[in-house]
């Protein structure tokens, strides 16, 4: 699989669909998703970012990449707690995986570690690749590795994963984030709903490299999941400057902290649907990270914001896509999350 990435930082157990599959404009994507076609057989047509927005993206990376460095310190620390020398990393496509490349130098720079990363698959209903992990079994011992993406929304997919785990027994669940405001996982940076700079862009981020993708038609069954390369947009690729704006604030003095958890998110969530009159919970994406997400590749009917933070940096990209796409913005009094994007149903589209 192509991507933007150094080889030695990854391997991506992916497909390279590339030019097999002609991406759709977003309004035509969510239609086709709300009338029950996966949103795991379609590519997206990448947001390419405005001037204005890539501002508001530098201003968030200047703001925030000493918390997001913290959060990489402390989740490490956990994972080197957790599994000590033996550690192989499995990043989720593909937002884990840039945290995955973070931990894997905090790692390997602090205890000299050798650390093997994979690049995995998995998607919401559809389940984990098996081949590729199956791939990463034949090479380690089941125990070693740790799953990583990077933050949790509601944790639809931390459930999709511990489902998906059910037949490796050996093999733990336990997804690493760097941020966790649904209060479902110890091995986090944090509880907050920390602005993780990467999620405020798509590929350029990320490698260039799609979401991935899973059709029979294009997927067969000896093959792992699938993935689209971006090369048009390289001129936009911001990639490295993300990983290596966070390291400069890599402290290797930092201990670990236990976390308290509080409320989990999906009580909120379902607090937010029961206001909203909401059927289904699905089209409530909760978290910085999340609400970020149904801007730039959903159609979404509402952006949420905590109350009294209209002018926290920490929110400023999304402000800024919520204006180009003429979304309305409410400040409603949000706990857990300081975010939360609301898709629009298709019968309002």
């Amino acid at each position: 699989m192509k991507s933007s990435y150094r080889e030695s930082d990854v391997t991506l157990l992916l497909k390279d669909i590339s030019g097999m599959i002609t991406p759709l404009p977003t309004k035509e994507r969510e239609k086709y998703i709300q009338k029950g076609i996966h949103y795991c057989e379609m590519l997206p047509l990448e947001y390419k970012p405005t001037g204005a927005y890539m501002e508001a993206y530098q201003v968030s990376l200047s703001a925030y990449a000493k918390a997001t460095a913290s959060a990489v310190c402390q989740v490490s620390e956990k994972i080197y707690k957790k599994k000590g020398n033996t550690i192989v990393l499995v990043s989720l496509a593909r937002a884990g995986i840039p945290v995955g490349i973070l931990i894997k130098h905090y790692l390997e720079r602090k205890y000299s570690l050798t650390v093997p990363h994979y690049a995995i698959s998995i998607i919401r209903g559809r389940g984990i690749d098996g081949n590729a992990l199956n791939h990463i079994l034949s090479l380690h011992k089941d125990k070693s590795l740790q799953f990583i993406d990077g933050w949790i929304g509601k944790g639809a997919i931390q459930s999709e994963l511990t489902k998906a785990l059910s037949s490796y027994p050996a093999v733990s669940s336990e997804l690493a984030v760097l941020a966790d405001p649904a209060n479902i996982t110890d091995l986090c940076g944090t509880h907050e709903d920390l602005l993780i700079p990467s999620s405020c862009l798509n590929c350029t981020v990320s490698g260039l490299i799609s979401r991935t993708f899973l059709r029979d038609d294009i997927i067969k069954p000896a093959d792992f999941h699938g993935a689209h390369y971006y090369g048009e947009l390289k001129e936009e690729d911001v990639s490295y400057q993300f990983i290596n704006t966070i390291e400069q604030y890599f402290d290797y003095e930092e201990k670990p902290v236990t976390l308290q958890r509080g409320r989990t998110g999906l009580i909120e969530v379902r607090e937010i649907a029961a206001f909203y009159h909401i059927s289904d919970i699905n089209f409530i994406k909760p978290g910085i990270g999340e609400a970020t997400r149904v801007l730039l590749r959903r159609v979404p009917w509402k952006l949420l914001i905590q109350e009294n933070t209209e002018d926290n940096p920490l929110l400023r990209h999304l402000i800024q896509l919520a204006k180009e796409k003429s979304v309305p913005i409410s400040y409603y009094p949000l706990k857990n999350y300081k975010a939360c994007g609301i898709i629009k149903q298709f019968a309002d589209a």
